[in-house]
């Protein structure tokens, strides 16, 4: 069946010595150095940019700073010779493709046979949880198999009219099978993103994604291994596991898992929602990009990291402060009693005081706006050249104006980039007037589809819908994690309503709360940041062995629980502060 998906050839590499499947030979030295260089900037190799596309999943994931335990305290990077298998997929009725790429290990295990699902965070690329899926499964000889679920770094640029080619080098339309290819159109300019404009709304279909790669997994082992095949459930535990939107993916696919492919599903801080509890990312994002500006004004945040600069308000989220009250969205005839009023706004719709602190982090790097741009795109299946609220993706001359991308720049997307622009050069544009709180009109458009009776508004609602989790078969151990101080996906409208969810319908999720964690590992290094909190990726590998012990030893799942866990401070991560 996996072959009537297939877009195009499998393209098979051998990776061993000084570039293995997990670390591409950098070793967690090489990891924690600056990405590697390519040795022409306009044309790098297509080893140069998995090299650095490796790189940079895992430092866009792990704290991999010198006080953040990776390597001592929790995990590793040996070094795991094999073979990498990669292909574009298409689910029935999709528009644009998937990536998909099967790691095997030379030393994969043949008697206890194991495939491990790993979509991607985010909107990574197909490495994109390499740092959790990779660093665990492989080096015990399980497979890996990746999906970047619809999304990824395979840029378009209009300008050169060229994408991304399987290997991850770029090509021109016509010229190769491309990872992303937009219809041609009269006006088309600037840079086109899989996950805003394949016009298939991907989150609906991440569990899909999961399942398809499943499959892609068994019927490349077989071809890799032909004396053991065939490769099925039956005979091959697949073990699902994810972060962030990975970590939603995987509960997706639990969900829609009929034909019983997995064994068990492993969820950190999952994007996630189920039908008529807790609330849907949209609606949260884009309230945040609204309201959180103002209330972070109020001084019970002037000691939270990122949450002042210099000492002083942002100034634009002062000015936030007084739009708000013009327009009698806000209450009080000062910033520090308007702010007072947005935060009483947050608080009434159900955000908690701890993940308020550490969204600071999100509303100052301005990710809510990003991200509510790019799935509002998604959502409304809107063509590059008609993103919602007049944004569009570019990138910029030394003078900040809209130009062709340097072919340097370009030519690193792949390996450098998100999946949600800004990044990697690509600067998202529109939504913008001037004065001392320029993204507002944009901000005001986006939120407006989700709040106001319109039939875009009804289109994004309908699409936010199909995007909801099902209640997973009975027998299917599931086991999800997220810490309590997470500030772009609060647990209290993803992981825990879900739990709730799923203990209405009868089932017994693994459910664990990890005080002082939050979303992003990588913004452990921050100074000032990882002084308050630990690392959430320990808490996954012990996850993800717990499910081995049951699934391979007949152990006990785990009980639900609530760890001791305590802030790291200044002091290099200490294995009791992960709560034992």
């Amino acid at each position: 069946m996996i072959e009537r998906e297939l877009v195009g050839a499998v393209r098979e590499s051998a990776h061993r010595g000084d570039d293995d499947l997990l670390s591409a030979g950098l070793g967690l030295i090489g990891l924690r150095a600056p990405a590697p260089a390519f040795t022409a900037a306009d044309a790098p190799a297509a080893a140069e940019l998995r090299r650095r596309a490796i790189h940079a999943s895992w430092a866009g994931i792990a704290d991999l700073g010198p006080l953040g335990g990776y390597g001592s305290v929790y995990g590793a990077v040996p070094n795991v010779p094999g073979r990498e298998f990669s292909a574009f997929v298409r689910l029935p009725g999709a528009r644009a493709p998937h990536r998909v790429l099967l790691q095997l290990p030379d030393d994969f295990d043949a008697k206890a046979r194991c495939l491990v699902v790993a979509p991607a965070s985010g909107s990574r690329g197909v490495y994109g949880a390499i740092a959790l899926a990779g660093a665990w499964g492989l080096p015990r000889g399980c497979a890996v198999v990746y999906t970047d679920k619809g999304a990824g770094s395979g840029y378009f640029d209009f300008d050169s009219d060229s994408g991304v080619a399987l290997d991850g080098t770029r090509a021109r339309r016509g010229q190769a099978v491309l990872e992303f290819e937009p219809d041609a159109g009269a006006g088309d300019q600037g840079i086109a993103v899989k996950h805003a404009h394949s016009q298939d709304n991907p989150e609906a279909d991440w569990g899909r994604h999961v399942l398809q790669a499943a499959r892609f997994g068994l019927a490349m082992l077989g071809r890799a291994l032909p004396a053991q095949a065939p490769f099925t459930s039956d005979n091959t535990r697949i073990i699902a596991t994810g972060l962030s939107n990975g970590g939603g993916a995987v509960l997706q696919a639990a969900g829609l898992d009929d034909a019983h492919l997995l064994a068990g599903v492993v969820a950190l801080e999952p994007n996630v929602h189920v039908a008529g509890h807790g609330r849907a990312l949209y609606d949260y994002v884009s309230e945040a990009a609204l309201l959180l500006p103002c209330a972070l004004v109020d001084a019970r945040f002037d000691a939270v990291p990122l949450a002042r600069m210099q000492g002083a308000h942002p100034p634009a989220w002062l000015a936030r402060c007084a739009g708000l009250r013009a327009d009698g969205l806000v209450e009080g005839d000062d910033a520090a009693a308007q702010a007072r009023s947005a935060l009483a706004q947050l608080r009434a719709s159900g955000w908690r005081e701890q993940t308020l602190a550490t969204a600071a982090s999100s509303t100052l790097f301005d990710l809510w706006r990003a991200v509510a741009a790019t799935y509002a795109s998604a959502y409304l299946r809107a063509a590059p050249a008609a993103m919602p609220c007049g944004h569009s993706f570019a990138t910029l001359s030394a003078v900040g104006l809209p130009e062709p991308a340097p072919a340097a720049v370009r030519a690193a997307w792949w390996s450098d980039a998100s999946g949600i622009p800004p990044g990697a050069g690509v600067v998202l544009l529109g939504g913008i007037e001037a004065g001392a709180d320029p993204t507002r009109p944009g901000i005001d458009c986006l939120r407006a589809l989700w709040t106001d009776p319109s039939a875009s508004a009804a289109r994004l609602h309908a699409a936010v819908a199909a995007t909801a989790a099902r209640v997973p078969r009975a027998d299917l151990p599931v086991l999800v994690a997220q810490g309590e101080q997470d500030g772009l996906l609060p647990l209290e409208f993803s992981s825990a309503p879900y739990v709730e969810a799923l203990r209405e319908a009868g089932r017994t999720p693994v459910y664990w709360r990890v005080p002082h964690a939050q979303h992003f590992d990588a913004f452990l290094a921050l100074p000032g940041f990882g002084e308050q909190h630990v690392p959430l990726l320990p808490y996954g590998y012990a996850a993800l062995d717990a499910l081995w012990a049951h699934l391979h030893e007949r152990v006990p799942l785990p009980s639900s629980r609530r760890f001791d866990t305590r802030a790291r401070g200044s002091v290099p991560l200490e294995r009791g502060m992960l709560g034992g």
